[in-house]
């Protein structure tokens, strides 16, 4: 199996940042001291969830490789288990802090679900600031677990490499620690495992992102022509094949025109085959966005290759990591600017906006991870109609 990133320290200093944001939080903090409701959510909440940075099995598997967020652990020559952190990646940076659920994050989750109600309040964030203490607002092997099942069922020829979502027996029996047990079996997936294929399969139906960016300077998304006059978060023509390269560990992903992505991947049946599952699974899962109101503007697939070089789909899928989720009722009256999103674009557009994109040891302020993991439950409930509770 071809080695997978591996995550590095980071050797620089600590970069605190505090955003107009942080201070209105902050007043909103102070008032929220009044409610004793906020206060009993926050407290059951953080009784129940547990925050979990470097998966430690007591030896009981081998780590294989350690990603960004997730670590990869070895349970015989052909099964892989990953098992997701509550570690927190931006533009190929990890950030210093996680995915905290501590009661002053939770305190400003809970702000923010209330203020929702003077603008867009959903029927998620409504039912999760009355009954906060019954969820945890992220888990990133939820969405995989999902769409994993839900494609096979629809596209009879995809192969995944996903087993199932649990640890292995041996290693249930042995951890003894029974709130560690709980947590990691909602965090861990067996897989199959497989070479990986050397480049990053992005399918692109909206003109957003990087390739927004190549487009106002080209005309050009990876070298492919577009037409004249199109505008930022604009619906495409049709979906895009756009490949990009994956890179060591410390490096960056580099867009590439398909041409280059062919040549990469060194077979021309596999690279077609790849090509081909890329947009069926993207306009298969585009559709069922759709009907729930959630527009998937792009998306990024990893296949593996069996001995007999069967393409596999691998790795995360169809994640807020991994995608840009839209909501649709808003997404018209934005097209020209940023569209609201249920995912890590959130995250990206404040690094942005404090000149910290890219540049390592980033502190992010709670309520910048807490508004985040309020985005990533909504479409997740939208998608599935299933609460996320406590890992």
């Amino acid at each position: 199996m071809v080695a997978l990133a591996t995550l590095q320290p980071p050797a620089a200093p600590l970069v605190h940042a505090r955003s107009r944001a942080n201070r209105s939080d902050r007043k909103n903090i102070n008032d929220s001291n009044q409610h004793c409701t906020l206060a009993h959510h926050a407290q059951a909440l953080n009784m129940a969830s547990s925050t979990i940075v470097d998966i430690d099995l007591k030896g009981l598997l081998p780590k294989v490789a350690s990603g960004k967020v997730r670590d990869l652990f070895a349970i015989d020559d052909n099964t892989l288990l990953f098992v997701a952190s509550d570690r927190i990646s931006a533009y190929d940076v990890v950030m210093q802090n996680v995915r905290s659920y501590n009661s002053r994050s939770q305190q400003l989750i809970l702000i923010s679900l209330k203020g929702n109600s003077r603008k867009r309040r959903t029927a998620y964030s409504n039912e999760v600031y009355t009954n906060f203490p019954n969820y945890i607002l992220f888990t990133p092997n939820a969405y995989s677990v999902y769409w994993f099942k839900y494609l096979q069922n629809r596209i009879p020829t995809l192969k995944t490499h996903f087993i199932k979502q649990s640890l292995p027996e041996d290693v249930e029996s042995s951890l003894g620690d029974q709130s560690l047990l709980g947590s990691l079996q909602k965090r861990s997936m067996q897989v199959r495992r497989l070479q990986i294929v050397p480049v990053e399969s992005i399918v692109r139906g909206y003109i957003t992102g990087s390739g927004w960016a190549e487009y106002k300077k080209s005309g050009t998304v990876n070298g492919i022509k577009l037409p004249s006059g199109l505008l930022e978060g604009q619906q495409l023509p049709k979906p895009l094949w756009t490949p990009s390269t994956k890179a060591e560990a410390g490096a960056k992903d580099e867009n590439i025109s398909p041409e280059k992505a062919r040549e990469l991947i060194g077979d021309a049946t596999v690279a077609k085959r790849i090509e081909e599952l890329s947009l069926e699974i993207y306009t298969t899962a585009a559709k069922r966005a759709e009907e729930v109101g959630i527009i998937l503007a792009d998306t990024k697939f990893e296949f593996g290759l069996t001995s007999e070089n069967e393409v596999v789909l691998v790795d995360e899928v169809l994640t807020p990591d991994s995608s840009r989720f839209w909501p649709k009722d808003t997404w018209e009256q934005n097209i020209g600017k940023q569209q609201p999103s249920f995912d890590k674009q959130y995250l990206r557009d404040w690094l942005v906006d404090q000149g910290l994109k890219g540049k390592e040891g980033v502190v992010i302020p709670e309520n910048i991870a807490a508004q985040t993991a309020v985005k990533y439950g909504e479409a997740y409930q939208m998608l599935t109609g299933e609460k996320l509770h406590a890992a």
